[in-house]
């Protein structure tokens, strides 16, 4: 495989496959944060700078790439998904950019917003991991837009966000987390 093949095959994977690679993204800015902090490297820092980093990518940045996927190339992310072009996709795209909003918006703020921020998102592609498992059952699509990485991500970055949000609580003391501000 030539040097340009090889780049355009990861090119189209990486994008291909935004949700892994948003993720893998925020795990290593994570832990380029971690590395950095100038404090002592305990478990309370770590989940701290896992959480933040994961709702920035894996919940802001990859929904404003959703937005932009399919609201200006709808035609293109239907058919990875392996679905003809519809006005929904506007609708899915402007629905990923106001949870991109909230998931920029609370990535550095208080465990309630990103509680906010994990939440709606969580459901939503916990639902389409539903919808992929139907059209696998009743439809035969096996595209990899529905069958593929996109599939296993949209359960497993959930399931990593509720964890981060359980261990967040755990080395939080419930004082400071849920003081209310006036």
């Amino acid at each position: 495989m030539m040097p340009a093949d090889l780049i355009r095959a990861t090119i189209a994977f990486v994008m291909s496959n935004y949700s892994l690679s948003f993720f893998a993204l925020g795990l290593v800015v994570s832990i380029v944060a971690i590395a950095r902090s100038g404090s002592s490297i305990d478990r309370a820092l770590v989940v701290e700078k896992l959480l933040a980093w994961y709702v920035f990518f894996s919940i802001g940045v990859d929904n404003f790439y959703n937005f932009i996927m399919h609201v200006f190339f709808g035609k293109l992310s239907a058919a990875f998904i392996g679905w003809a072009d519809s006005p929904f996709q506007f609708e899915v795209g402007t629905a990923s950019l106001g949870f991109a909003a909230v998931g920029l918006l609370a990535a550095f703020r208080s465990y309630d917003l990103r509680l906010a921020a994990v939440l709606g998102p969580s459901i939503f592609t916990l639902g389409a991991a539903a919808g992929h498992i139907n059209q696998m059952i009743t439809a035969h699509n096996f595209a990899p837009g529905n069958a593929g990485i996109i599939f296993w991500t949209d359960i497993f970055i959930p399931l990593f966000g509720f964890a981060l949000l359980w261990l967040s609580r755990r080395t939080t003391s419930s004082k400071a987390m849920f003081r209310p501000t006036v």
